[in-house]
């Protein structure tokens, strides 16, 4: 069996001092994210205004477009300072052995992280129904029983998700394909290639790295809704620590590639149940 390869230029949990260089030009980054930006606004605004049936085989195909066009990006990057793209990917080796143990790591990290962020989920709705849904006066005692509803913002979320899940055996074949692509490329994009930016900036500081890549993360997805961009900050954060526990981003790619599947046909599912 071929050992796991060790890069000690990447930076991990247990050694923040290791800060690896700034893998392209700051003004790279910066058009970078003005971008990804820009595209989670449009795609809020989008959503937000949209009546009726979504084409779905089209908007996959402009995801997939928009994802090759920020890897490309990220690539011209690379280029600019000669850095390999293998560096940001980590190092692993192409053993069996090591391909199953980066998808036991992805299997149990996807699984904790449903738990948090399922924690997180009811929390964050425990909070806003007591803050939208103030304790009843003794006036009023048949409030007491009232049951408590997503509000709007919520709501015109999950309908946006439900628009983009497949329903039928060819969506089902793009949306997979869909998710294997952004899979690979946000995991290069956000763990690979900003944050390492992000930590050469801060010299070393993986903590601040970290979580302004996570932040960028959340961000991208606007047109979910503020609940779900807080959420997916936190899965950024988690995929970041998966990312430096490994130090490599493929247990990462295959964690990112099955959740975003499974989360999209199990949409379709209570969709074609009229559950949502």
């Amino acid at each position: 069996m071929e050992p796991i390869e060790i890069d000690p230029t990447q930076p991990t949990l247990r050694d923040e001092s290791a800060a690896p260089a700034a893998a392209a030009p700051a003004w790279h980054t910066i058009v970078l994210v003005a971008g990804i930006v820009a595209l989670s606004i449009h795609g809020a605004s989008r959503f937000s205004v949209a009546h009726g049936p979504v084409n779905r085989l089209e908007t996959y195909g402009f995801t997939a477009a928009m994802e090759v066009g920020m890897f490309a990006w990220v690539a011209v990057g690379l280029r600019l300072k000669k850095t390999p793209l293998r560096s940001l990917l980590g190092s692993f080796s192409s053993s069996f052995r090591s391909l199953a143990a980066d998808l036991g790591f992805a299997l149990v990290f996807w699984i904790c992280s449903l738990m948090v962020l399922g924690t997180l989920g009811i929390a964050w709705s425990g909070v806003e129904a007591a803050l939208t849904h103030p304790r009843p006066s003794t006036h009023a005692p048949g409030q007491a029983g009232q049951p408590l509803t997503p509000d709007l913002s919520q709501q015109q979320a999950l309908r946006a998700l439900a628009q983009l899940a497949p329903a039928n055996g060819k969506e089902i074949a793009a949306w997979t394909l869909l998710c294997l692509l952004v899979g690979f490329v946000e995991e290069v994009v956000f763990r690979g290639y900003l944050q390492r930016q992000f930590i050469g900036w801060a010299r070393g500081g993986v903590v601040a790295g970290v979580l302004a890549s996570a932040v960028v993360f959340g961000g991208a997805h606007a047109y979910q809704g503020v609940r779900n961009i807080a959420l997916l900050t936190v899965f950024g954060v988690l995929f970041s620590l998966l990312a430096l526990y490994r130090r490599s981003l493929r247990a990462g790619m295959f964690a990112h590639s099955w959740h975003d599947l499974i989360a999209g046909l199990a949409l379709a599912l209570l969709k074609s149940s009229h559950l949502i």
